[in-house]
């Protein structure tokens, strides 16, 4: 009975000693960065798992994102509304929400996941402590590489799924539905805002970066064995899924 009424404020302090723990290890990347040269071979590297590898889901994703997002958008305005207005919806959903939330959600589970797997099997396996022994740095050797990967990598895969998503959405309307590619890109073209591909691409940058930070958080103090690994994983899934989408919220409200 005791420990139920106490869960609470142990949950509590919980959460407080690992945002500072966090806080603390954002700092030692930052301070890292003056040997980022030195790893630059393992950020090329990372930047090719983040990046390169991350394609083909990117495209799967925004191209069906965008399809969707057109037959609803037509289904609701078949009625009243002009159907070049498709266009227009789907530009600025596409741009603005849908492709860099489910990019960000989709690299979570597939970037995030791994990193934070890698690093808790090094720590449990005493690799993390072995480099330490040699006069290794760690965090400059393991964490910064994958947060600059992360950073730079996203935004590229954001305009990805821009052109992707809003091609799957053209595609829709154009074999669905009676939208002409005309109509289409009259409809994208008359909403298109130049600011709101580079919002996207802001969103992307603050998703990398915290999605990877989290996941090198996680797995870097990994404790509790094979049990402790997996739960790290999901953890990291978890938070990052909530980061990204408070996240968007809080750009959104500053920014737009």
């Amino acid at each position: 009975m005791l420990r139920v009424i106490l869960y609470p404020f142990t949950l509590a302090i919980r959460i407080f000693e690992d945002i500072g723990r966090y806080v603390l290890l954002l700092l030692n990347i930052f301070r890292s960065i003056r040997n980022w040269h030195q790893y630059f071979g393992v950020t090329i590297d990372q930047m090719i798992f983040i990046g390169a590898k991350s394609i083909p889901i990117v495209i799967l994703t925004s191209l069906f994102s965008g399809m969707v997002t057109s037959v609803q958008s037509a289904y609701q305005f078949s009625s009243w509304v002009p159907s070049w207005y498709v266009g227009s919806v789907v530009g600025e959903s596409v741009l603005l929400e849908l492709a860099p939330m489910i990019t960000g959600l989709v690299l979570t589970g597939r970037v995030g996941a791994t990193i934070a797997a890698e690093l808790g099997t090094m720590r449990v396996t005493e690799q993390i402590d072995a480099l330490e022994s040699l006069s290794f740095d760690p965090v400059s050797y393991l964490i910064l590489p994958r947060v600059v990967a992360g950073t730079v990598m996203f935004p590229f895969l954001i305009i990805i799924a821009d052109i992707f998503g809003v091609t799957g959405g053209w595609l829709a309307a154009s074999v669905s539905m009676d939208v002409s590619s005309y109509e289409f890109i009259k409809g994208f073209r008359t909403w298109f805002h130049p600011f709101d591909a580079w919002f996207g691409l802001i969103k992307a940058t603050a998703f990398g970066f915290s999605i990877t930070s989290i996941a090198c958080y996680q797995g870097f103090y990994t404790k509790g064995g094979a049990m402790g690994v997996g739960k790290a994983t999901t953890v990291t899934v978890v938070v990052s899924c909530v980061t990204i989408v408070f996240l968007d919220y809080v750009l959104a409200t500053l920014m737009l």
